[in-house]
Parts: C-alpha cells; structure tokens; sequence
C-alpha cells in the first residue's frame, strides 16, 4: 500500500548553519521536484524551503527505499555527504507524516506558534509541484485537506488574534536595545514578503527613517513607494552604513552581504555608536563575525528561538485545541487514503455483475415471445434491483472495513473470489466518486 513519507530538517533540528546548506531558490526548487521525481519508488513529491525548514513530501510503496532516495537526492542536489547531514534529518512514516505535515500548515509547527506565513509557502510549495506535474491523487488530497485544518485553526482557536512573526519579533528586540525608536535611521536590505513584514512592523513602531536596498533597484523603489521610505542602489549599502542604527537583512544572498570590515569602517565614522543588526535570511547574510565587535548587537534567526513574550504564550495555550482539530482532520483523511484500496475493487465488481445481469437478461428476452417493451423494461429493472440487493451488504462492509486493518485482507478475497483484476492508482476522481455513490436502486 502507498505511504505517505516526510524527511526534513528544521530550527527544531538543525542549526541555521545547516538549514542555510539545503535551502532551494525558486528555480532550484523546480530543478529539484524534476530530479526528486526520477528516482525510484517516489510516485509523489512535493518540496517544502523556508528560512525554518526544509521538507521532502513523498508517496512510495516502499518508504525505507523511499527515505534512502530522498537523502540521496538532498546529498546530491547540495553536494553535502549524507553522513554530514543525517544526525539532523526527521522522518515520518504513514498517519505520523500526516500529522506532521498538518501542525506545519496550520503553524503549530513554527519557530514563532501560529505564524500564518508557512500556509502562503505551503501552497507555492503545492502549486509548484502541481506545474511540475509531481503532486499526484494523494499529494492533492493531503494539500487541500491541510489547508482546510490551517483555516479551521485560524478561525477556531485563538492561536492568530495577536500578531506575532519573525520580523515581529526582530522589532521587539530592536526596541530592547533602543528605548526610543522615532528618531533611529533603519536600514532594510531585501525586498521580498519578510523584509516587508519587518519593515511594516518598523513603520508601526514610529521609526524615523526607512531606507531599503535590493539587487533589483525596482523592486526596492517599488516598496519605498509602498512604504513611503528612500531606495538606494544596492551598491550604496556600505555608503550607508555609517547613517543607519539598525539593519534588518532578509535577502537570501548565496554569500555574505556584509562582512567584517564593512562594519569596522562604519564603527569609526560613528565614533562606535552602537549599530543593531538582525540577520532573518536563510541563507544568512551578514558574516556572523560581525557579532565579535565591540558595539554590535547581531542576531540571526536563530536568535529568535529565545525571544518570548505573552503573545507567544497566549498561541501556545491554544495550540491543545488545534491539536484537535489537527486528530479529527487527520483521522478522516486517514479514512479516504484505506478507502483509496477498496474503491477500484468495488468499481470491478460493479462492472462485473453489470455485464452478467444484461447478458444474462438480454439472452432470457430474446427467448420469450408477445412481451412487450414496458414488460421488458420491468425485467430489466427487476434483475438490476436483484443484484443491488446482492451486493448491498458485501459492498458496505467492504467500505466499511477500508479503514480498519483488514481493509487489504477483504479486498483481496473479494479479487480473488470473483476473478477481478484491480490496480488502485488507476482509478480516475469520478470513479472513486461513483464508488461512494448508492448501489443500484
């Protein structure tokens, strides 16, 4: 029977130092669904890449293969030994991965609980392995479903009413090293959803000045637009540094930003001012380095992990209730994933009695004379009520034991019995639907 398998690597397992390693840009993530799909005994893929986590979802029948492909695929696509990595990786098997990946849509999961920016890159997780052509009957059923326990957690328990994220957070500890932060000069450098989140949370704190640098000068000018801050070329961070007193980075740079004596020139033109500096990218873009000098205040996401406050507290008291949102949605998908080995049997035996009744009925109506077609028709239906009155009580114990485990033992005496030749994935969604429809009226 297919699994559903997740090996991956989180803030709950591996330093930043690591994370940083596996983390897929948008077009690798693409390369990699397209790689991961190739090897074997992986039906189904999907690749979850955040600052916080890197999540291989798989559909095999054989999941130990399955786990040793997918390291093998990380190793490869990374170039890193697997042994490097290995004492960081979790892997989930079955109603175990389901779980999992449910307490991740919803939040419960994240470095910051009930943080709603893991649900929007789930889905362009999802999309992207849709437009691969890698998520496949189960990958789409698990997706849709964890979306429906992130919306019932949000909507049903207090786990989202106070905002907290991690750039949220970053501004709160901005403000525990600056009592006062209207008159501090910010430097945001990246332009994407956590540089914006960090930079709205500035805003709101009453910061004096925004400054925001990109590689791609539209897309800074475009959010200083948003935000009524100064966009400045890329280049001019390190003209810059001198002026600003605090520097939040979210740029994802394959190699440092800023480095050691880029800092040290600014620390002299300040008279060593302190300079506050929170590095929320993965990969990290600020040399940690930076952290040794006399009058810098660095942290990177990492840091976070230690930053608690009541909002915090306040999600974590309600993660129990989502936990049982998360049981109930669980145990039904669970139930659709067994009846997955009943449906193509029970579409057979359908088909099976249907060819024999209108052989059967057709050879008697062709024996018998002076019937009309009205006493035809009653005949027809008369032998089709039969048969449904036959297969009524075999087939609702038959789906009715699809989610216990003696689901596979019943369907395959049912092959066996009655000659059947089933293959489960090749059922079509209208004909798992007809399996649940009623039997012949």
């Amino acid at each position: 029977m297919q699994s559903i398998i997740v090996v991956g690597l989180s803030h709950k397992t591996a330093p930043v130092e690591i994370r940083e390693r596996f983390s897929f840009t948008r077009e690798g993530l693409e390369d990699g669904l397209v790689t991961l799909a190739s090897k074997g005994r992986i039906e189904e893929c999907m690749i979850v890449s955040t600052c916080n986590r890197v999540e291989v979802y798989a559909v095999s029948e054989n999941a130990d293969t399955c786990v040793e492909n997918v390291k093998a695929f990380l190793s490869e696509f990374h170039s890193i030994p697997v042994d490097a990595f290995s004492p960081y990786l979790y892997v989930s098997t079955g109603h175990m991965a389901v779980r999992h990946f449910y307490k991740v849509a919803s939040g419960i999961d994240s470095m910051v609980v009930g943080e709603p920016q893991i649900l929007g890159q789930i889905k362009q997780a999802y999309k992207t392995a849709v437009i691969k052509g890698t998520a496949g009957l189960i990958l789409n059923r698990l997706s849709h479903s964890a979306f429906f326990v992130a919306k019932r957690v949000r909507t049903e328990t207090g786990i989202g009413s106070r905002a907290v994220s991690v750039s949220y957070v970053a501004v709160e500890l901005a403000k525990r090293i600056f009592d006062k932060l209207t008159r501090r000069k910010v430097l945001l450098i990246g332009s994407g959803e956590m540089a914006e989140l960090a930079a709205r949370n500035l805003i709101k704190a009453g910061i004096g000045e925004l400054i925001i640098a990109s590689r791609n000068y539209e897309n800074a000018a475009l959010l200083a637009e948003r935000l009524n801050g100064k966009p400045i070329m890329f280049e001019e961070i390190f003209y810059s540094l001198k002026d600003v007193d605090i520097i939040i980075t979210a740029a994802g740079s394959t190699d440092f930003i800023l480095k050691p004596q880029h800092v040290k020139e600014a620390l002299k033109l300040r008279n060593n001012e302190p300079m506050f500096m929170i590095d929320i990218a993965v990969p990290r873009d600020i040399d940690p380095r930076i952290g040794e000098l006399a009058d810098i205040y660095l942290y990177d996401i990492d840091d976070l992990k230690n930053v608690l406050d009541e909002n915090i507290k306040s999600r974590r008291d309600n993660a129990g209730k989502a936990e049982e949102i998360i049981a109930e949605v669980e145990k039904a998908f669970q139930a659709w994933l067994n009846g997955l080995k009943v449906v193509p049997a029970i579409i057979d035996l359908k088909r099976r009695f249907e060819q024999i009744k209108i052989s059967e009925v057709e050879r008697a109506l062709a024996k018998l004379d002076n019937y009309s077609d009205k006493d035809k028709d009653v005949i027809r239906l008369m032998a089709s009520r039969i048969i449904g009155k036959i297969l009524h009580g075999p087939l609702t114990n038959l789906k009715k034991e699809a989610s216990t485990s003696r689901g596979a033992l019943y369907v395959d005496s049912v092959k066996k019995l009655f000659e059947l030749e089933t293959e489960i994935m090749l059922i079509t969604e209208e004909e798992e639907d007809e399996a649940t429809l009623q039997d012949w009226n």
